[in-house]
């Protein structure tokens, strides 16, 4: 069923764990100058980032794409493209038509089309939809950043705003909420109230019909992959 394609906990491999891009540290806050990235909060391309204190630095986004307040589920993405669509499928997708035509992000030519393969495995500033919708200091997480997330910070399920979903609480006492906004197949979303993925910014390699994402529900949290045409939320980060 939906749940056994869309996860498997801790799938994506060492090598996935690729360091992230730095580019577009010096954009523009909607003025003149470099953004200021003082203190633990703060605002860059009018969107708000909380520092967690995490090693790498990374300041993590306070809502998702598409939300107006952290509990807000926000839009929905295939992996690889930057705008919400009414069908999640592979027939709507813009990198093929199956796992095994893939015409971008495939680095097996058993699964692409034609026999086609590149070396891409990390989504590419114009695919990527924090980047294309929030400006070039914003990007999708790494395997690695996510990691960082839920291992340098406590988390619990809670609810906020009515909606459930994990909290994350750093040493500093900086908290950001992921809502449980279930994922996209088809035209609506399942399971929202119970699970959250959100994606990152690396290819299952392993798979190339697959991508790397974080998942969290009631009793746990952690890492997998899902199948590059689901629709699923995305939170941003940037770096210093």
């Amino acid at each position: 069923m939906m749940l056994s394609l869309l996860l498997v906990l801790g799938a994506c491999n060492e090598k996935d764990k690729q360091e992230p891009e730095t580019s577009g540290n010096n954009s523009q806050s909607g003025q003149e100058g470099t953004p200021s990235f003082d203190g633990d909060e703060g605002t860059v391309d009018g969107h708000a980032w909380v520092s967690l204190g995490l090693p790498s630095g990374t300041l993590w986004a306070t809502c998702n794409i598409g939300a107006d307040s952290p509990e807000e589920y926000g839009d929905y993405f295939a992996w690889g493209e930057t705008e919400p669509k009414t069908d999640y499928g592979w027939s709507t997708y813009n990198y093929g038509t199956s796992s095994s035509t893939l015409t971008k992000y495939c680095n097996n030519s058993s699964k692409g089309f034609e026999g086609y393969a590149d070396t891409l495995t990390v989504l590419e500033a114009a695919d990527d939809a924090a980047t294309a919708n929030w400006g070039s200091a914003w990007r999708m997480p790494t395997i690695a950043e996510i990691e960082e997330l839920y291992n340098n910070c406590t988390n619990t399920w809670t609810s906020l705003g009515g909606k459930e979903g994990r909290l994350f609480t750093s040493a500093n006492g900086k908290t950001i909420f992921l809502p449980a906004a279930g994922s996209c197949m088809g035209s609506e979303p399942g399971y929202v109230g119970a699970y959250g993925y959100y994606w990152s910014k690396l290819l299952y390699t392993d798979n190339p019909g697959f991508s790397c994402n974080l998942y969290c529900s009631s009793d746990n949290v952690g890492h997998g992959y899902t199948a590059r045409y689901y629709g699923l939320p995305v939170r941003p980060v940037v770096n210093r």
